[in-house]
């Protein structure tokens, strides 16, 4: 998916950093307005947040609302980076990775699951029908069959396409982490005092057999606390892992920092591990937080992150402010 050029605006007074506004809010007539809840999600995908928040104006739960918005996302062929239009792995393997939390700290998630089309409901199922919070591999697929889950094995033929080009250029290195090589939704939803959270991915295009990034992993591109706030990423997983970016960022939270700054101060901690043992600069990493009275803030290492934040029945699409090397 095309995303839209960012346009750096003036310094913060701070080297590195770069910052630019929101675009104009719009107001979908077809979305009802659902009170006082907050949807807000990575990127600008199409649907996904007004599928959430429609949600959420049928009297359903934020944990419905996540899983509803998410399975949008997932189902759109067209999208190279999340769900059954994703790019495959080096060997050609289309692997799935997800993760759904709530505010009280139930938890599940799938990581390298093949087959599937909707790793966010077998991450829900494994939260509310076991008593795990992750499952992996065959392992995943097998319990998703059981849950009556569709299996598919076959690429898009656009992806097939695609790794066969990518085949024939002979470099068989990983598509590099960028504006149109993301490869999460991250979405937080609150109501009436209750967050949910979900991610949802089909990694990093030529990956090796068998990464994972963070969006499956619990801490690192998902946290939610009912207590204090919520926080998901989007990027270049391995360097989130590296500071459980998310789980940082809601105790930044919880010793008072806005979300804004707590997205802020986690870029700088990223950053300042970065080497070039661990892939140096030159990528894109970004966090988005939402605090439990409804404040949202987000911040990025690399141009490009923009978010998508829907209250009160309107819609905007706000990119964010960020770091660069």
């Amino acid at each position: 998916m095309k995303r839209r050029t960012f346009i750096a605006t003036a310094a913060l007074g701070l080297p590195g950093i770069r910052h630019a506004s929101g675009s104009p809010r719009t107001r979908p007539a077809s979305i009802r307005s659902a009170g006082g809840a907050v949807v807000v999600s990575t990127w600008n995908f199409p649907g996904a947040n007004e599928a959430a928040y429609e949600s959420l104006a049928r009297g359903k739960t934020p944990l419905d609302a996540v899983e509803a918005g998410i399975r949008v996302t997932e189902a759109d062929r067209s999208n190279t980076s999340v769900g059954i239009g994703g790019y495959p792995d080096r060997d050609g393997h289309l692997t799935l990775d997800a993760s759904i939390m709530e505010g009280t700290g139930r938890c599940g998630s799938v990581v390298f699951m093949e087959g599937i089309d909707h790793p966010i409901s077998v991450a829900r199922a494994v939260m509310e029908k076991t008593t795990h919070v992750m499952l992996a591999g065959v392992g995943a697929t097998q319990f998703a069959l059981e849950e009556g889950f569709r299996y598919r094995r076959e690429l898009t033929d656009g992806a097939r396409k695609a790794y066969g080009d990518w085949l024939k250029s002979g470099g068989h290195r990983p598509k590099p982490v960028g504006e149109e090589n993301h490869d999460t939704i991250g979405m937080l939803v609150l109501r009436d005092g209750k967050i949910a959270g979900g991610c949802s991915t089909s990694g990093a295009a030529w990956k090796m057999h068998g990464r994972v990034g963070d969006s499956p992993i619990v801490g690192a591109g998902l946290f939610v606390d009912d207590e204090v706030g919520a926080a998901t990423s989007t990027g270049l997983g391995e360097t989130v892992i590296r500071i459980a970016g998310s789980a940082t960022i809601v105790e930044l939270m919880r010793r008072g920092e806005t979300p804004a700054d707590a997205c802020r101060t986690a870029v700088e901690r990223i950053m300042s591990k970065q080497d070039a043992s661990h892939g140096g600069g030159g990528f894109l990493v970004a966090f988005l937080a939402m605090r439990k009275d409804g404040e949202i803030g987000a911040w990025g290492c690399g141009p490009g992150f923009e978010y998508v934040v829907m209250r009160g029945g309107g819609r905007d699409v706000v990119k964010a402010e960020y770091h660069v090397f």
